[in-house]
């Protein structure tokens, strides 16, 4: 609804493609060269050695989409048929999707209010049973990666980062996404760089890379269009499965002038989530977790929690109150089906009881909270959280 002659800020469509990508569309769109292996030189290809070198490492692989990337993961590390892998509980589907996909077992270990692992439970659920550990930075929060790479280095198990909401986001000052064995990424319309759908796996291991782009779809002699790992990949020819999950040329050409803006995109969200944060800790009755000491944010949304005594109706008249003044607030726990609550998951088949994590989702609060937007439709979202609060605590 207006309020003051303004109406409510658009938080779902993305930002305009770099006018940068249009000519190189044009030229596929002319000469109908879409498949990635066409040539050596294909837009997927540049891409990928433009973005290993963004990210500050060796290898990159693009793929169809941060699940597929997950998924060539754990079959690049060959894990075996029932492997079990520790995985956040506060995660979306497609994370123990493909980990069942790549037909291993999720252990889901509990998170805190804070969005981040529990990492009592991390260690109690760590034992010599535990094949990988997978940590979704879910939303951008980052989990403490010290302490995950320690235990997971005394024992000896890869480190899967799910990194598809952290691009930009830093740790100690290094790469979300280049911390752990593998890093995965995401490129589908509501992450940082917006390619409708895409993702792309990175890792230092050439045996991995190898591995990988094999998997991935490059049949017959088609690794050869991937510079080096010529050995590795001779001698993985015919030996391994193919996936068919190839990133195609439309996509690159899409993604890869926005690489540009990710710093310019990572500022700007930084500075609105902490704008809109700072405003909606000055009630009591709601809670924004600050970053961890390591950790520097690059958010391209908002959570908070209903701090204090909330009863489950109360929370749902947050939501309309909010909704009624042109601004979505969602209530992870109370949405109906929300992909987000490990109690949906029902293809796990009998879903563990996490109480932690339910209590957390039962009051944690999702809200868009776009790069792009300016001053005033930051005030627009505090106001209108902040006014829906009233209306229902008063």
């Amino acid at each position: 609804m207006p309020r003051d002659g303004q109406t409510a800020p658009n938080c779902y469509d993305a930002e305009a493609i770099p006018e940068a990508a249009r000519a190189e569309i044009e030229r596929l769109l002319t000469s109908g060269d879409l498949f990635r292996y066409t040539s050596a030189d294909a837009p997927v290809a540049k891409l990928e050695a433009e973005f290993a070198e963004f990210m500050g490492v060796k290898y990159a692989v693009a793929v169809s989409s941060c699940s597929q990337a997950l998924f060539l993961s754990m079959k690049a590390l060959d894990l075996p048929r029932g492997a079990r892998v520790l995985v956040p509980a506060f995660t979306f589907a497609a994370v123990p999707s493909a980990i069942v996909h790549a037909d291993c077992v999720p252990v889901l270990v509990e998170v805190g209010s804070n969005f981040r692992i529990d990492l009592d439970d991390f260690r109690a659920k760590f034992d010599d049973s535990i094949d990988a550990v997978m940590i979704s930075h879910m939303r951008g929060h980052t989990s403490d990666m010290d302490a995950i790479m320690e235990l997971a280095a005394e024992k000896g198990v890869p480190v899967i980062e799910d990194a598809a909401h952290s691009l930009g986001t830093l740790w100690n000052g290094k790469k979300i996404g280049t911390i752990g064995k593998i890093g995965c990424l995401s490129f589908q319309s509501y992450k940082l760089i917006n390619a409708g759908e895409g993702g792309i796996l990175l890792t230092d291991d050439p045996e991995l890379a190898a591995r990988a782009v094999i998997m991935s779809g490059a049949y017959e002699h088609n690794w050869k269009k991937h510079p080096g790992l010529q050995n590795s990949f001779h001698h993985w020819q015919n030996k391994l499965p193919l996936y068919n999950c190839r990133m195609q040329n439309l996509s690159a050409a899409v993604i890869r002038p926005q690489i540009a803006e990710v710093e310019r995109r990572v500022n700007d969200g930084r500075a609105n989530h902490d704008y809109v944060a700072e405003r909606l800790n000055t009630s009591d009755w709601l809670d924004v977790p600050p970053p961890l000491g390591p950790e520097t944010r690059a958010p391209d949304s908002l959570q908070f929690n209903l701090a204090g005594d909330w009863s489950d109706d109360e929370a749902r008249k947050l939501q309309s109150e909010a909704k009624a003044r042109g601004v979505s607030v969602q209530v992870f726990g109370l949405s109906q089906d929300n992909a987000r609550a490990f109690w949906n998951w029902q293809f796990l088949g009998d879903v563990p009881e996490l109480p932690k994590t339910r209590e957390m989702l039962m009051r944690a609060c999702d809200t868009r909270l776009p790069a792009r937007l300016k001053q005033p439709d930051l005030d627009y979202i505090a106001d209108a959280i902040l006014e829906a609060v009233i209306a229902v605590k008063g």
